[in-house]
């Protein structure tokens, strides 16, 4: 808590499965509660990918200042650790000015691992990095090491993964102990304690509807212009070229599908992404205020 003169600082959740109307509410709670927002969506992040993301826009935002939104480029990798240094800079703007935080956005891992908290890492020696570097030339070798020493991590990691491999085998070169291990030995604490989290509840076919539509706005808005541009600049290679959205435009202009098949995907596909998100919040976070859209925005502006 950080309390000066009659501020006082204050932050809350809203999370909600993708396309439930979260982000037009806390762009409004946001003017009310003189708060700013941090967006808790693994595709918002990267800049250039503006439409397959449904970010909101300049226009949309409102003059409300966002962190997590246009954070790195489509090649290259954000994970919890950046989301985290995200969330401080949030934090630290918004005490600086006097606000408040709203965090809000369908990725509850992110809003997990600040519940839950971070386990510190040690620091890697250059000699490390040159060995991994020197292991990583044969990926899948080195991969099948790290998971023959500790498969219950590693089997969490795809064997492609080059990014999340070269740091597992970072920590084991390092400490001489398996990631499984080390994290047993060095147990997060948590970066935020007793955070107000609110859910909006919506009737399933109500979200499908809503997803349908917002899958036709993104054809309607360029989203095929916008993964060709994504494509002829980054290639398909990057994690975030095999977003939901991306991967079925691809499929399009392969000429494998139609377009006709492409929004069905995109829908079909959005509304499974939607119901693994219920299915982890559910399982993931407790003492969660849940209602409806409609009835939402007056619980939190009474609290």
């Amino acid at each position: 808590m950080y309390v000066k003169g009659n501020y006082l600082y204050k932050e809350l959740a809203i999370i909600a499965p993708t396309a439930s109307g979260k982000t037009a509410l806390s762009i409004k709670l946001a003017h009310k509660l003189n708060a700013v927002i941090l967006s808790l969506d693994s595709l918002a992040v990267y800049k250039k990918i503006d439409i397959a993301s449904a970010k909101p826009t300049v226009v949309e935002r409102d003059g409300i200042k966002h962190f997590g939104i246009d954070c790195i480029y489509p090649n290259e990798v954000f994970d919890v650790i950046e989301f985290y240094e995200e969330y401080k800079k949030a934090k630290q703007y918004a005490i600086a000015h006097e606000k408040n935080l709203i965090i809000v956005g369908g990725t509850g891992f992110y809003l997990k691992s600040l519940c839950d908290g971070l386990s510190s890492t040690p620091y890697i020696t250059d000699e490390t990095k040159v060995k991994v570097q020197e292991e990583l030339q044969d990926i899948e070798k080195l991969y099948k090491k790290l998971y023959t020493l500790d498969s219950t991590y590693m089997k969490k990691i795809a064997s492609t993964d080059r990014y999340r491999i070269e740091k597992a085998a970072q920590l084991y070169f390092e400490t001489k102990l398996t990631p499984s291990l080390y994290f047993a030995q060095n147990k997060p604490e948590p970066i935020i304690n007793n955070l107000d989290i609110y859910e909006i509840e919506t009737d399933v076919e109500v979200l499908r509807e809503r997803i349908k539509k917002r899958t036709q706005m993104m054809l309607k808005d360029g989203i095929i212009d916008e993964v060709i541009a994504l494509e002829k600049e980054y290639t398909r290679a990057p994690n975030s070229m095999g977003s939901i959205g991306i991967v079925e435009t691809l499929d399009y202009l392969d000429s494998k599908i139609n377009k006709k098949e492409l929004e069905e995907l995109i829908s079909i596909h959005t509304a499974q992404l939607a119901k693994r998100q219920r299915t982890f919040n559910k399982s993931q976070f407790t003492n969660v205020k849940k209602e409806s859209l409609e009835k939402i925005e007056k619980i939190i502006l009474s609290q």
